[in-house]
């Protein structure tokens, strides 16, 4: 086997691999209490921002039936324990008013965890598009695979990867905006066609107060991608007389001659190859006078 093969093989284990579904007698066994007060988050947890709605629901449940499936634990010191799966239910509990929470004790490597908790969000489709991509950078990244192995460990195709990944390149405020929901990453998708930083910070915060559509945005984009292009041709394009006067020089000393027109003020450029060339320019000029 391949390293190719092995890493996607690896990538694909996911949680369901190495920690088994509690659904046999002797796995119940290995459920105990633990005090919520020697537990504490995974500080690598991909998923940075937690719906509290979401939460308050899965609170109002624990406090009717109580967690029906328990979290996954690692010891980290004595008493002292690290979530590997079940961040959600941990935060219901406190809300809940609970003490302790069932969970299962499993002696996990650190990077085994990272592993797990990024697969295991992006396959459950639950981070907002900065988190999936920031977790797609840390596979990347830490894990030297590829966006293709990726792809095929997740599901989600290599354009997707490759156009969420993209959304890194925005400039900070913007990237807070699709966190925080104020505009989606299909938004930010066509702000990167913007070049200018200002510019995209200024139709950014368009979307927000005039509540513009993805297609309206790339509609904005378009034209200021024209507009630029039409100044570039019209500040590289050379006025009749310049280009006339050019040629008539040129033919005057024998070599090519360029002038460079902005506004009030230019340049005459003679171009020469040898200092043969430039003491005949010179004479030529000094003849002149």
């Amino acid at each position: 086997m391949n390293n190719t093969s092995r890493r996607s093989k690896r990538l694909g284990k996911g949680l369901s691999a190495l920690i088994p579904e509690i659904n046999e007698e002797v796995d119940k066994k290995d459920i105990i209490e633990i005090k919520l007060s020697n537990i504490r988050p995974n500080k690598n947890q991909p998923r940075k921002e937690f719906n509290d709605e979401k939460i308050k629901a899965l609170s109002d449940s624990i406090k009717n039936v109580g967690v029906l499936q328990p979290i996954v634990l690692k010891p980290v010191e004595k008493d002292t324990y690290m979530i590997i799966a079940g961040e959600r239910r941990y935060r219901a509990s406190i809300l809940a008013g609970k003490e302790t929470i069932p969970a299962v004790i499993k002696d996990i490597s650190i990077k085994d965890i990272m592993e797990i908790a990024l697969i295991e969000n992006l396959q459950r489709e639950n981070l907002n598009s900065i988190e999936e991509a920031l977790a797609y950078k840390n596979l990347i990244d830490n894990y030297k695979v590829t966006q293709e192995e990726l792809s095929e460990v997740i599901g989600k195709s290599r354009p997707h990867i490759t156009n969420t990944l993209r959304l890194l390149n925005l400039q900070p405020k913007i990237i807070k905006m699709i966190e925080n929901g104020q505009i989606t990453a299909g938004h930010g998708k066509a702000l990167l066609r913007v070049e200018n930083d200002d510019n995209q910070l200024e139709i950014a915060n368009r979307i927000i107060k005039e509540d513009l559509s993805v297609r309206a945005v790339e509609d904005i984009a378009k034209k200021m991608s024209k507009n630029k292009d039409a100044k570039k041709v019209q500040k590289n394009a050379k006025d009749i007389y310049i280009i006339d006067a050019e040629e008539k020089l040129s033919n005057i000393f024998g070599t090519k001659v360029s002038i460079s027109a902005g506004g009030k003020k230019g340049k005459i450029e003679i171009v020469y190859n040898s200092e043969e060339e430039l003491n005949d320019i010179l004479s030529m000029m000094m003849e002149e006078e």
